[in-house]
């Protein structure tokens, strides 16, 4: 019984970090698109931006992200067993947790008032989290029964659908 309240936990945490992390590049983008506007507009737009930054970053993402952490380690243990799908899963949780130490490069970037990456390049950043999160919940809903070759042509194919998705927003956002 432990186990389900445990992973009840840590899959609520889950989806509270990965609001964080969606919404967190969203206002980069946002911050980014401000620094190429006149004064006064930019330094209002940029000082509110850094403050809904810091509040989501410190409030919701990084909690969220020390919880989801606690919270699967203590589901690991009480699994008992490392299967082969869930060393794969803890990979992508790796990757995941490295691109939530490069979003807080980012934070801190924008917190100083830089601004290093387009709009565009953000935007593109943003759908790393989305590749990280389907790649995290094909393998823990398939397990074993993922062919892996399958799973990563899907993933590319994915990942190209969406890089065509950007570009076409970006080519109807410019006219």
């Amino acid at each position: 019984m432990t186990y389900l309240y445990v992973k009840s936990l840590h899959i609520i945490f889950v989806v509270t970090w990965f609001a964080g992390l969606f919404y967190i590049v969203r206002l980069f983008i946002y911050f980014a698109e401000a620094a190429e506007k006149l004064e006064p507009e930019k330094t209002i737009l940029q000082n509110q931006l850094k403050l809904m930054q810091k509040r989501l970053w410190y409030g919701i993402t990084w909690p969220s992200a020390i919880l989801t952490l606690i919270f699967g380690s203590w589901m690991l243990y009480l699994y008992g067993s490392l299967p082969n799908w869930l060393v794969v899963k803890l990979g992508f949780v790796l990757g995941l947790f490295l691109y939530h130490l490069s979003c807080h490069k980012i934070f801190k970037q924008h917190q100083s008032g830089l601004v290093k990456q387009s709009s565009t390049q953000l935007r593109i950043w943003n759908e790393v989290a989305t590749l990280f999160l389907v790649s995290i919940v094909f393998l823990v809903v398939v397990k074993n029964s993922l062919r892996f070759l399958w799973g990563v042509a899907g993933l590319v194919l994915f990942a190209v659908i969406l890089m065509l998705a950007i570009r076409i927003y970006k080519k109807i956002r410019t006219r």
